[in-house]
């Protein structure tokens, strides 16, 4: 999740990078021809190789190819970076979870995710810091077999939601809802309005998947849980703990839209939020699955580490064997 741009913050006198996000939100275009060049994508799944499968349980393998679509969740966020995947700045990663997915499947593995993506890169260009994504339904066909998606945190901007409740939770000394207190002024929750109006772009984007892969199993998977089930940890995640539970239940409500729509357009909706309670930011580094503001393994602040995305890859591989 969560498309970024590098920004410095300053915490308890000390810069600490953020990654942040600037999306406009945009309606799904009807379906386009594939681009050029997808289809010599369609090699064996050797992006995941490296990679030990994310379930021990052995899987039938499929008769098409594994496509993963959406956002820094889905590219695994540099866990490490696939130096041969391209654009290089789509940050896609052998340990993501669609690429482990792929590997226990023995299934080839085309992977189109980028970071940053929203709802508008399904359809457009995606330009990156290296490299320009091609639309990313534009690597479908219609011998797909399985289509991996994780979307909608970027259309939310909710790095940007972050960077904004730590600069409140500083000025206000960790103390208080000042980020609540700042999204719900004037008696209108923004962020939950946002999460509300992601519904109808992606039921759009379910359907323009079924349109160009008929055949396939869509799978939507939902995002972990980021954080605690009571008070945070500031200062070392500047936020405070009227804010974590205001956050938290943002979260929630992104998810279970995400399986509202799945359901209504008879997608599959994997649930990772639950099976990851007790993983979030603030738990120990052997412990977290999510890493926070500043991160102590390979991967961008506020994305699931290696432990996290294998933890995402074998709930979906359990979704699959019902």
């Amino acid at each position: 999740m969560w498309s970024f741009r590098w920004v410095s913050v300053a915490i308890a006198g000390a810069a600490a990078t953020v990654t942040l996000a600037a999306v406009t939100l945009a309606a799904v275009a009807a379906p386009r021809a594939p681009a050029p060049g997808v289809p010599a994508q369609r090699t064996a799944a050797s992006l995941a190789g490296r990679a030990a499968p994310a379930a021990p349980a052995a899987q039938r393998p499929l008769t098409g190819p594994v496509v993963a679509l959406g956002d820094s969740y889905t590219a695994g966020e540099m866990l490490p970076l696939n130096l041969t995947s391209q654009p290089p700045g789509c940050l896609r990663s052998p340990r993501a979870y669609p690429a482990l997915v792929a590997s226990a499947l023995k299934a080839t593995f085309v992977d189109a995710a980028c970071s940053g993506a929203g709802v508008k890169e399904m359809t457009l260009s995606q330009r990156t810091y290296l490299g320009t994504n091609p639309p990313q339904l534009s690597a479908l066909a219609p011998d797909d077999a399985l289509v991996l998606l994780t979307l909608g945190g970027d259309d939310i901007g909710f790095l940007n939601v972050l960077h904004t409740c730590m600069e409140l939770s500083i000025t206000h000394l960790g103390s208080g809802s000042p980020c609540e207190s700042y999204y719900t002024s004037g008696g209108t929750d923004q962020l939950a309005a946002k999460v509300a109006a992601e519904a109808a772009k992606m039921a759009a984007v379910l359907g323009a998947i079924h349109t160009r892969a008929p055949h396939a199993r869509i799978v939507l998977v939902g995002y972990p849980d980021l954080f605690p089930q009571s008070s945070g940890c500031w200062p070392k995640v500047p936020i405070t703990n009227g804010d974590v539970a205001y956050l938290r239940g943002i979260g929630t409500q992104l998810n279970a839209m995400l399986a509202g729509t799945a359901a209504a357009a008879g997608a599959a909706f994997v649930n990772t939020y639950t099976p990851t309670i007790g993983h979030d930011i603030c738990q120990s580094g052997s412990v977290k699955y999510v890493e926070g503001l500043i991160p102590t393994s390979l991967t961008g602040p506020f994305h699931p580490n290696a432990r996290g995305q294998a933890a995402m890859a074998a709930q979906v591989l359990a979704a699959l064997r019902t």
